[in-house]
């Protein structure tokens, strides 16, 4: 490794705190790759930013701080990154499919039709139209009890129809 160090310290000082630095890494990652690239990291900025660095000031302590500073930058974007998971198609919604339904509702509608005309309107008035047993007795001019025993039937005939128990 062939670097020009900067004037205010030198090639053989960095060279010396590389473990030094490995060993601080480990405290803020667990892979070994990933303390090798938060060590690079850490010894790009510091060459990058030397003219920064002022004589007096420890090396290593510097170079600490900057690592830490270069964890907690990784550590923020990492948060607000979201890997993979556009890629995992496990995570995405499911739709059923809506073909069946299609059928079911086709039936449905024949066994309506297919219903008499008086127990159709009875089911219709109390279950489409939302009418109370009593205002669709009244409206039909029979009986609640008729009304219900109509229904009822209805149900029952729409129930058959559709192979339903």
């Amino acid at each position: 490794m062939t670097v020009d160090a900067p004037s205010s310290f030198s090639q053989a000082e960095l060279l010396v705190l590389v473990q030094p630095l490995r060993a601080f890494a480990r405290r803020f990652v667990s892979k070994e790759e990933d303390v090798d690239d938060l060590v690079q990291e850490t010894l790009t900025r510091a060459l990058a930013h030397a003219a920064k660095f002022q004589r007096g000031t420890r090396l290593k302590s510097w170079l600490f701080t900057i690592m830490r500073n270069c964890f907690c930058t990784r550590y923020g974007i990492a948060k607000r990154e979201v890997v993979g998971i556009e890629d995992d198609i496990c995570d995405r919604a499911v739709t059923a499919p809506t073909q069946e339904w299609h059928i079911r509702g086709q039936e449905l509608n024949r066994a309506f039709a297919d219903l008499p005309s008086h127990q159709f309107t009875a089911l219709h008035m109390v279950f489409i139209e939302g009418m109370s047993y009593d205002e669709a007795a009244t409206r039909s001019n029979c009986a609640v009890g008729t009304i219900k025993s109509r229904v009822n039937r209805a149900r029952l005939e729409i129930t058959k129809s559709l192979g339903e128990r």
